[in-house]
Order: structure tokens, then sequence, then C-alpha cells
């Protein structure tokens, strides 16, 4: 599903069935572990990795108001307690107990799940969270009086001790009766759910959140969307019977694509993701940007390239200009590449504080039609801008693409002279050994071209230092920097056993 704004792609969002998408689910899971160490448990969920509960997520009932929209893909949730004094996780869970718990984010490399005992559950104009007492107001909903009605609205249709809603920014022109007809059906939701976790054996699913396309539709469309196009006749049904159920007045604006030109080609969203996976986006003033995820941080750099603007006689406004545009493209490629967690970005050198605070914010600016939660700090007596981008699920890039297996992942590999140094040194080794008198040394073309070309001697002088019968064989199947050491008639691989 591709998500355009002013006719350029802004996000990306697939769901695969290699891919065992989790984000929202409910589990009863088994506490594997407590940790008060890092006052964190591990639970197990029956799936491949164990869950990280911290003490922050657990369910204290109604200790805070919180009025950030939720929809059920974990933004707006956890992670929101750290300021006030909580008591210790192991007066709360101990090793074997059964808990019921929600994925907040998406395993990730090495790490599990991130779970909260704070489940909530997302319909399209509410959020129910059973275990609170609070109403509150996306914060995306402007205005008092709107806010101040809405809440009014919710309050009427929140029974006594039933639990806690957050009114969705979808909302704003909805009445009562939608919102009591909402709640009731996320409230039979929850007691289906309990009675299901009731009559489960620890670990088990209870609950799967929407699918992608249910999903996205619930928690995206409404009037500020000019079209939305499906390619699929089936599930082009499926959508409108949807929408005519919770907002017949946008039935009209669902439209099935048909034709010889694909969807995505049609609107240009194939060649647009090709280009995600590249670390230089250029500027259309004739800067770029270069972005680089490391374990760490995602650095992003920011170059004037062959911008010099008009006449060269004003370099602080060509900064200015070239930074102004690449703050536009960084808080898109951001979205599009659904990169979180630490981000440095390193914009070009400004003089002024003016000019730096207006780079500030058009970031800030930008960064508000951003659906994840995002913070960017002043800018830092080096030039550079720290931000925040919430992390629920892997990027783009880490979803679509596998480590190289040339380089390993550093998009690096070793050139032919020093191919050809590593051979040198594993051939000594062979000869210190004694174990071998044969060896048969295959490459790739380029480096047998270096030798012959750079190095014609080398061969001659290397069998005469090692006392080694010595030869050397291209082959065009082997990678740049890779070679293999054959031993005897039989051609024996020995390389793993001389090569550093």
């Amino acid at each position: 599903m591709a998500l355009l704004e002013d006719k350029e792609l802004v996000e990306v969002m697939f769901d695969r069935p290699d891919q065992d998408r989790i984000l929202g689910d409910i589990f009863l899971g088994r506490v594997d572990a407590v940790l008060p160490g890092i006052q964190a448990a591990f639970v197990d969920l029956g799936t491949e990795k164990a869950g990280f509960l911290h003490v922050a997520d657990l369910n204290y009932g109604d200790e805070e108001d919180d009025e950030e929209e939720g929809n059920g893909n974990g933004r707006g949730r956890g992670g929101r307690r750290q300021q006030r004094k909580l008591p210790p996780i192991q007066d709360h869970l101990q090793k074997g107990q059964t808990i019921l718990v929600q994925v907040t984010k998406e395993a990730m490399g090495t790490k599990g799940p991130r779970l909260t005992a704070d489940v909530s559950l997302p319909g399209r104009f509410l959020v129910y969270m059973p275990y609170s007492s609070r109403v509150g107001i996306s914060r995306k909903i402007e205005g008092r009086e709107q806010r101040a009605k809405l809440r009014k609205m919710a309050q009427a249709v929140l029974p006594p001790n039933s639990g806690g809603i957050i009114v969705r920014t979808v909302s704003e022109e909805v009445n009562q009766k939608t919102l009591e007809q909402e709640f009731k059906s996320l409230h039979q939701r929850w007691q289906k759910i309990r009675q299901t976790a009731d009559g489960a054996s620890a670990p088990a699913p209870v609950h799967r959140e929407a699918q992608l396309i249910s999903g996205v539709i619930r928690d995206l469309f409404s009037d500020k969307f000019d079209a939305l196009r499906v390619d699929s006749r089936e599930v082009f049904e499926e959508v409108r019977e949807y929408v005519r159920s919770v907002a017949p007045d946008l039935i009209e604006r669902v439209h099935l694509h048909e034709g010889p030109v694909s969807l995505f080609d049609e609107y240009g969203v194939e060649e647009e993701i090709q280009k995600a996976f590249s670390r230089t986006v250029r500027l259309k003033s004739g800067g770029y940007v270069v972005i680089e995820p490391t374990e760490a941080l995602v650095s992003i750099d920011v170059n004037t390239g062959k911008f010099t603007g008009k006449g060269r006689k004003d370099p602080e406004e060509t900064i200015l200009r070239t930074n102004l545009e690449a703050a536009r493209t960084i808080t898109k490629q951001l979205r599009l590449r659904d990169i979180g967690g630490i981000i440095v970005v390193d914009f070009i050198d400004m003089e002024t504080k003016e000019n730096r605070d207006k780079v500030l914010k058009e970031l800030r600016t930008h960064l508000g039609r951003d659906r994840a939660r995002t913070k960017a700090f002043e800018v830092s007596d080096l030039g550079l801008v720290e931000m925040t981008r919430q992390r629920i699920r892997p990027s783009l890039f880490t979803s679509l693409t596998d480590v190289c297996p040339s380089c390993g992942g550093i998009g690096r590999v070793y050139k032919p002279a020093t191919v050809v140094r590593r051979i040198e040194r594993s051939l000594e080794r062979i000869a210190a050994s004694k174990e071998e008198q044969r060896i048969v040394v295959r490459v790739h073309p380029e480096v047998a071209l270096r030798v012959i070309e750079n190095e014609p001697g080398l061969l001659k002088r290397l069998r005469h230092r090692t006392r080694l019968e010595l030869d050397m064989r291209d082959d065009p199947l082997m990678r740049l920097d890779e070679f293999r050491l054959l031993s005897g008639p039989a051609e024996n691989d020995v390389t793993e056993k001389y090569a550093a």
C-alpha cells in the first residue's frame, strides 16, 4: 500500500506471508525471566523471540492522562511513564506467571518484540483502554471548543468503571450516536478477548490486529484524501463495503484501477521505492543528501553539490536555500524509508542564528505531517540537529533487503591489489606449514589482470620464496575480492585453513 501526498510517495506499507506481522496483536504470555537489574521481563509469546516488557509498560491502572492517539500499531502507547517512581518489577511479576500483553514494536534484528500490559483496542473513531478511565482527545484535533465538545460526547458514551477512551483524529465531525455504537463494539471485543484468554493455555495469541488494508483504511482514510485506488476487484469490493459502513460520504472516493498499466507504475511508486534504497538523494537545486544507517543511529549529511546560487555573490543565501530544501527532503525520506530511532543531521554550516532557526522551523513543520512521533532538538554547537523518530517496525530498507554476502554489509570490497597481498600472505603460511606442495590459486579475472599488468614477475618470485608449485587461474564466477587455494592433484580447497 502506497500513500501519496501532492503526487509524491511518502509512505509504503506491506504484508507478506513470510513476515509474521504481530504489531498490535494481544497474547497470553508466560514470563520467562524477570531481570531486576534492568527492571524488565522477557515474556514467551509462542513466537520465535521472547517479548520484552519494561516495568514502565506494566498495567498500573489510571495514573496519567495520555491524550496521544493510538492506532493499533503501537503508536502513542508505551514508554511514557519513565518520569514517575515505579514499584520494582519483581513485586509484580514472577517467572512462570501468565500475563496478557500487547505487541507495541515488532522484533528487530536480535531484539524481540516490545510489549505492554496496558492493552488498547483501536476503532475508527475511538481507542478503547480497558485498564484506564480517562477520556482523551487526539492532539492533532485543534481548537478548544471542538476538543471540549468531543470530550463531553465521549464522556457521555463511557459507562462508569468500564475503561477509558481516546477520541481519534477522524472523529472531528462525528456524532454521539456513532461514538456510542463504536464504543459498544470495542467493549464487546474486549469481553471476547478476556473470555479467549481465560480458556487459553499460555503462550497463545488471543487477538489479532486488523490486516494491513483494513487497518490502514480504518486509521487513515478520511475526507482529507482525494482518492483511494485499488487494483484488485475483490479488495475493491471489501474496501467499499467497509467504507460504506463507517464513512458513506467517502464511498465515491474509492476507485477501481483498470487498464494495461499497473497501478504502482501509473503513479511512479515502483521507481520511488527503488530510489529509497539509495544512500544519496539528489535535490532539485543541485545539492544532495547522504543517508547512512548504522547500528546506533542514522547519520544524514547535506551538501551543496553543483548548486552555487545566483552569481555566487551570496554564499550564505545559497547554503540557506539548500538546507531548507534538504529539510523538506529529509522529512519525506524518513517517512518513506520508515527510519526510526536516533537521527543526526549535519546541515551545511550557517553563520547566522536566524538562518539556523529557519531551517529548524522548516524541519519541524514538515515533521508535523508524520504519523510517527518525532522530535527535533536545537542546532548544536557543531552544527548538528539531533532527532528522534518513533520506531515500531524494521525500516523499509531492512524489511526488503538482505545483507550483501560479498561485503558482509559494509558496502565495500577489497581492491585487487589488496587481494593480491592477502594471497601472498596465505601462500607464506602454506610454505611455513610444510604440509602442501602444489597450490592452484583461483581469482576473479580483474585480480588476474592486475597481476599480469602490474606484477608480471609475482608468481616466479613466490615460487622461489615458498618452494611451492604455483599456478593462478581466473574464474569469472568468483567475487571480486574472493580467492580460493586448491591443494595437490585433487585440488582440495584449503582456503579456510591458511587465509586470514
